[in-house]
């Protein structure tokens, strides 16, 4: 059984099944829950070279912290014991840390299935390099929609 549980979560469908994966692995309170949610600098202003406004960041934090509230609760109201983290970075890099640092043993993520299968080699996705980069065992959840 796992002990240390992070979900990766961003307020997406594919987030919410990692959440109700983390539910089916949980079962009881000797398992440690934690959500990373992840506020990154908008990657067009850093590409381009300008400042990102304070405005902009602000306002991707308020809505990781909702997002991450309204988790934290559905996970509470099935008696999971969970730990909030807010991070701010780029998502591969302190999911990666917060996985070093906790001791995860099972990171979930949600992925996406609606991306071509070209778009995902070309440009690469935060799962397939987080797969790369940690050291723990990994459960990608997918959203159940056809």
């Amino acid at each position: 059984m796992y002990k240390k549980i992070l979900v990766a979560y961003n307020g997406t469908a594919e987030s919410r099944s990692a959440l109700g994966e983390a539910v089916r692995l949980a079962p009881d309170a000797s398992v440690e829950v934690h959500l990373a949610g992840v506020v990154h600098y908008p990657s067009a202003y850093l590409l381009a070279g300008e400042y990102v406004p304070e405005v902009a960041l602000a306002d991707e934090r308020e809505h990781m912290e909702a997002d991450l509230k309204e988790a934290h609760a559905l996970l509470a109201g099935k008696g999971i014991q969970v730990t909030d983290h807010l991070v701010v970075g780029e998502p591969v890099d302190v999911i990666c840390k917060l996985v070093t640092e906790l001791g995860i043993d099972l990171l979930i993520l949600g992925h996406p299935r609606s991306k071509s299968f070209a778009l995902r080699w070309w440009r690469g996705s935060v799962d397939a390099i987080l797969i790369e980069r940690v050291r723990c065992s990994i459960l990608v959840a997918a959203d159940a929609r056809p």
